[in-house]
Formats: C-alpha cells, sequence, structure tokens
C-alpha cells in the first residue's frame, strides 16, 4: 500500500512538471522556458513551410526539405497534444481523471491541437481524403493565439470580445433580422423581372449579404425601378449595420486600455503593505495594549479581526490570544525589492514529499516559514514539505535588473 502511495505521488509530481512544461507563460524554470521557445519555433518553421512549399521555385529546389520540416514539427504537436491529455487533470483538478482528459479533448484548444497533426497522418490509413485532409491541416494556424499568454496587449483582443459578447451578439441578430427581411423584400420584387437571377430566397440571401456587408459583389443586382429604390435603402441601412459592432469594438479597446491605464497608475502610486498575523498564548504581544508595543514608526496596526468581530484598534485596546492582526508599513523604493509568495502545496505539486534541501529554486529565493496545519515551522533542510503545507518564501532582485 505504501509503495502505491508512492508509485501515486511520483505520477503526481511527474504531471505537475510536465504541465507547468507544456503551459504557456509558465517560465520558472529553464526547461519550461525551452519548451515554450521551442513550440513557438516548431509553429513558425511548420507555418513556413506550408506556405513555402506552394511557391513553384520552393517546391523545385527544396521540397525534400520543406516537407522534412513539416514533418518533424508536426511530429512535435503529436508529442505536446499527448502531454496536455496526460496533464488535463491539472488543467481542470476539480474534475476526475476521465472527465478532465474529455472535457480537454472536446474544448476549442484540444480540438485545434488535435487538428494540429492528425490530418497529417489520416492520408495514411485514408489516402481517397487526402485533399480534404490537408485542408484540415490550416487549423494549426490556430495555435498562434498561444502567443497571447506572452503579450496582454494581444490579450486584450480577447478580453474586449468576451466583455462585449452580449452586444456583439445583439448586433449581430440585428444584422441577421435585416439581411432575411432584404433578401425576402427583393426576392418578391425582382423576381419576375430576373427569374433566372432571383430564383429564391437563397438568392436575395446572397445578394443581401453582400449589400449590406459590403458595397456590392456586381453578379446579382436590381434592375426595376421598385427593386433599385428598396437596394438604396437597403444599402444605406447595411452602412449603419456594419457600424454598430465596429463601434461596440472600438468602445470596448477604449475602456480596456482605459482600465489597463488607471490600473497601472494605481499600482504606481499604491506605496502600502499589509500583512497579517495571528496571536497565540506564547506571543509576546498577548495581554499587552498597543501603546506598550514596541512597533517602528513606519509600521501601523489598522484592523483587529476578535473571532467575528472587526476592532479598530486604539492606543489602549488590549490584545488578545487569537487575534488576527492587520498591520501595514509604507514601502521603501530605495532599498533592494523583495517579492514574498505563498504557496499551497497540492498532491501533484512537484514539492510535495521532497526536503527542502533537494528543492531545486533559484539562489535568490528563500523558504522563511512553512504553515503546517495553522502551525508555523521554521524550515530546515531535511525537512520534508507535504501536500497540504504553505510554503511562504521570498525573492530578491538585483537593481541592476530592474534598472
Amino acid at each position: 500500500m505504501t509503495d502505491l502511495k508512492g508509485g501515486r505521488a511520483r505520477l503526481n509530481r511527474l504531471r505537475a512538471k510536465t504541465f507547468n512544461m507544456v503551459s504557456t507563460g509558465v517560465i520558472d524554470e529553464p526547461l519550461n522556458r525551452f519548451y515554450d521557445v521551442l513550440s513557438i519555433v516548431a509553429l513558425a518553421l511548420n507555418l513556413f513551410a506550408a506556405f513555402a512549399i506552394t511557391f513553384d521555385y520552393m517546391e523545385e529546389h527544396y521540397k525534400g526539405l520543406l516537407l522534412a520540416i513539416e514533418a518533424i514539427t508536426t511530429f512535435f504537436f503529436a508529442i505536446d497534444y499527448c502531454l496536455r491529455v496526460f496533464t488535463a487533470n491539472e488543467l481542470y483538478p476539480k474534475l476526475s481523471e476521465s472527465k478532465s482528459i474529455v472535457k480537454y479533448v472536446l474544448s476549442f484548444t484540444g480540438i485545434v491541437d488535435l487538428l494540429s497533426f492528425l490530418p497529417y497522418y489520416l492520408p495514411i490509413f485514408f489516402p481517397a481524403g487526402y485533399a480534404v485532409f490537408r485542408m484540415f491541416r490550416v487549423a494549426r494556424i490556430l495555435r498562434l493565439f498561444r502567443i497571447n499568454s506572452y503579450y496582454d496587449q494581444l490579450n486584450v483582443i480577447t478580453e474586449v470580445l468576451s466583455s462585449k459578447k452580449q452586444q456583439l451578439m445583439a448586433s449581430v441578430f440585428i444584422i441577421l433580422i435585416l439581411m432575411m427581411g432584404s433578401s425576402l423584400c427583393m426576392y418578391s420584387v425582382e423576381h419576375d423581372a430576373q427569374p433566372d437571377v432571383f430564383q429564391n430566397a437563397f438568392s436575395g440571401v446572397w445578394w443581401s449579404v453582400s449589400t449590406l456587408l459590403t458595397v456590392g459583389y456586381g453578379d446579382i443586382y436590381p434592375k426595376t425601378v421598385m427593386g433599385k429604390i428598396l437596394g438604396i435603402i437597403i444599402s444605406f441601412l447595411g452602412v449603419g449595420m456594419v457600424a454598430i459592432p465596429t463601434g461596440i469594438i472600438s468602445a470596448g479597446f477604449v475602456e480596456q486600455y482605459q482600465k489597463l491605464k488607471t490600473v497601472g497608475d494605481y499600482t504606481e502610486e499604491e506605496n502600502i503593505h499589509f500583512i497579517r498575523i495571528r496571536l497565540s498564548d506564547k506571543d509576546s504581544w498577548t495581554g499587552k495594549k498597543i501603546i506598550d508595543l514596541q512597533i517602528p514608526k513606519d509600521i501601523m496596526i489598522v484592523a483587529i479581526q476578535r473571532k467575528k468581530d472587526t476592532i479598530i484598534p486604539r492606543g489602549q485596546t488590549v490584545l488578545e490570544s487569537g487575534d488576527i492582526i492587520v498591520m501595514c508599513a509604507e514601502k521603501i523604493k530605495e532599498i533592494q525589492p523583495i517579492d514574498l509568495k505563498e504557496i499551497t502545496i497540492n498532491d501533484g505539486h512537484s514539492w510535495n514529499g521532497v526536503a527542502i534541501k533537494d528543492i531545486d529554486i533559484s539562489r535568490q529565493s528563500y523558504i522563511f516559514m512553512i504553515r503546517r496545519k495553522g502551525k508555523a515551522i521554521i524550515p530546515r533542510g531535511n525537512l520534508v514539505i507535504k501536500s497540504g503545507d504553505v510554503v511562504l518564501l521570498y525573492e530578491k532582485h538585483n537593481k541592476n535588473q530592474l534598472a
């Protein structure tokens, strides 16, 4: 039983490390950074080969090289897909292993990843469908959306579309209503005059789409006076209909950039750091008045949480065991900056079951406390980290790197 649990723990650690490796933008370890670069290079080479081979000169002189690039990069996509299926439970930790795999496979990202390599190998088993399968290879272009994880400015597009999806759906619904109405009207007016052109309602739909969304394709157009008048009216309405979603998206971009700018401005002006401390019977502050505490002048107690009550501290307030003290301190920009982190260890975390001395972290990172079942533990080299532990560490940054 112990061996079974140990094997399960090792599998979970392997899955967690693999998930960090294949997750775009997770660059805490050299292997993860290398995998991200490898993914981008493979995608760029694959797309280059797909475009280059369409030119006669490139196909004549470099066909073998381009086909080799496509084969290697497509095989990499297949390996990447298998790794993502293996780590699906890390992506959806609240689901069971089988359900998490199904959810990833049926997700938009999972379908894109599958179509990135599967159509390349299907002609081996179904040679007759080569042309159709080759068309589905275009789906690998959608893998470019993974680059969004690196650039916040690209993420703005997704955030705008997501925040304005209700308004955009409403505008699309209005366009569909107008399109169907105009197509039926034009069919009714022009069918007798042009029975070969406006043969059915679908012909009217094609005309209405080309008129409402563009300036007209020219293959179908009204000839009767009533049809021309109706065409003029619909053309004007089309300009307004196209402007609606354009205006919604433009307003969304303005709002999003303004939000980012506001958050950036507030972040720059934020100079206060908050910390929280829980008192116990053995703490020297327990039973003392706040006025008697020797607290540095740059630190202030701003609130005390006592059971279900929040107390605004006064000088004569006596601290009790179990109190949660909220303190604030001014941020000093002149000193070397330190990033404090709180990491909760779960079963699949790579640190689970590993002694502190064996953890591979930067020399600029230090574990200064471990909370286990509500108790604070001073870290020692031989202390083994367990699932459920909360690891507190801080990282120092070189000033020259921030300049």
